[in-house]
Parts: structure tokens; sequence; C-alpha cells
């Protein structure tokens, strides 16, 4: 029987999702609480993978259990939760089809990245920039992310990625209030330290170093050396994954 199970994570004290020999994951720690609570070894696989410091709304994985077996969602959440640290909680199990995966069959993945420009002691998974930032002209040069392209400027050098061809298909700055804005961004994959980098890449030209037409000029070289800085992860958040079936709430 095969499950996908929804989780949210603080990721401050992990390496990222991905099980590393000597550092603690998301993944190593969750598949030893499915492990104890189910009675068997269980092996997870994630819909994406996110990196150290990198926090999670509604992460998506799968696991299979062996054979049918009557049991309660709501009663094993909860003792599956008792198990768990408290950066880790699991929200819900999902009934799949035996070759559904939560990897591959994701059409698309949504991140989100905060900040805030005036000192804040309470945003403590918000980037502080302390420079004012134009959301108009970030958004302007947002514009030219959208679409599938080689992202190449924007991916960690070493990243071993088969291709750095992504197809964006939102990318886009709110204010939250006068002080604290969000990037929203969604992709049918994402590269390893994409996303930080395409933000510090647009906080250049929303602290007025360069024009929004500058973005387009950086995709073009495919060169990460001609992007901005990356931002740090905690400030980064997996906000969901997109199948292209529903997915139905095991009672």
């Amino acid at each position: 029987m095969r499950l996908f199970v929804s989780l949210s994570y603080n990721g401050a004290p992990f390496c990222g999702w991905q099980s590393q020999p000597d550092s603690p994951s998301v993944q190593a720690t969750l598949e030893r609480a499915l492990s104890i609570a189910f009675g068997e070894e269980i092996a997870v696989v994630g819909a994406g993978r996110t990196d150290t410091g990198v926090n999670a709304k509604e992460y998506i994985a799968h696991f299979d259990l062996e054979g049918e077996r009557p049991f309660s969602a709501k009663e094993i959440v909860r003792k599956i939760n008792a198990i768990l640290p408290r950066e880790v909680v699991v929200n819900a199990f999902f009934r799949v089809n035996d070759d559904a995966h939560a990897r591959y069959d994701a059409l698309s993945r949504t991140y989100r990245y905060y900040i805030h420009t005036s000192k804040d002691p309470f945003a403590v998974n918000s980037y502080f920039f302390r420079f004012p930032l134009d959301v108009e002209k970030m958004n302007e040069a947002a514009k030219f992310m959208l679409g599938e392209q080689d992202f190449s400027s924007f991916e960690k050098v070493g990243g071993a990625n088969g291709t750095s061809i992504c197809n964006v298909t939102q990318a886009q700055w709110n204010a939250l209030d006068p002080t604290h804005y969000v990037f929203t961004v969604t992709a049918n994959r994402f590269l390893r330290n994409m996303v930080r980098a395409m933000v510090g890449t647009l906080l250049e030209v929303g602290g007025g170093k360069h024009s929004p037409q500058w973005v387009g000029e950086v995709i073009a070289a495919k060169d990460r050396g001609c992007a901005g800085q990356s931002v740090p992860g905690e400030a980064l958040f997996f906000c969901g994954a997109q199948y292209p079936y529903d997915l139905e709430i095991l009672n």
C-alpha cells in the first residue's frame, strides 16, 4: 500500500531534506518516526530536495507499507507527531495508486521567500534587507524569469543536474505591509540554490543597483557569476507541489 504524507518543518536544525551520513536530515527523521509508528522499516521519497535551513509548509513524500492493514489515520498522525521533534509535524496521509510518485509525478512546485526591511524581532524566518525596496521594479524584473529557459545563472556550481532548463510559471513579489514582502515562485522543477539566487538577484534591482532589464542579461549569460548573491535559507519555504490527480485525505 502506497501513501502520500504531508508534513511541515522548520529547517533550522537540519542539513536539508535529503539524508546525509553525518548530519541530521528531515528525511531520516521522518523515516525513523514512521518506522516506529508502523512497526516496520520505512523509506520515504520526497517531492524535491530542500537545502540546509530551508523550511516547508506543505511538503509531500511517499512511502510503502507491507500489505493492507487497518488503522486510524488520525490516531497514527498523533502517534507519529509524538515521536517527531518539535521542528517537524505530519499533517495528513493520502491513499494513492501503487505507482504514484511524490517527486516524478509533481507537475510543479511552489516556494516563498520572506523579506523585511525594518528591524523586526519577531521575523525569525524572514531575511532582513536593510534598504528600501522598489517592488514595482522587482516585479518588472521577475517577468524575465517566466517561461521555459536555461537557469544556469541561478544554479549552484557543481549542482550536477542533467539539464538547467526549467519552466517558471509564477514569479511575483507582494507587500504584506509597508516593510514586509514575500516572493512567490512556481516552476515544474528547481535547480539547487535556484530560488535563493533568484531572490538575491531581484534584490539588487529593488535596491537600485541594476535596472529590471539586467535580469534578462543575467539569464542570457548562463553564468552563475553574473547573478546576485544567494540569500540565506532560513527565510525560504517549500509551500506545496501540484499533481495531475486529486489527493484525498485518509481518515
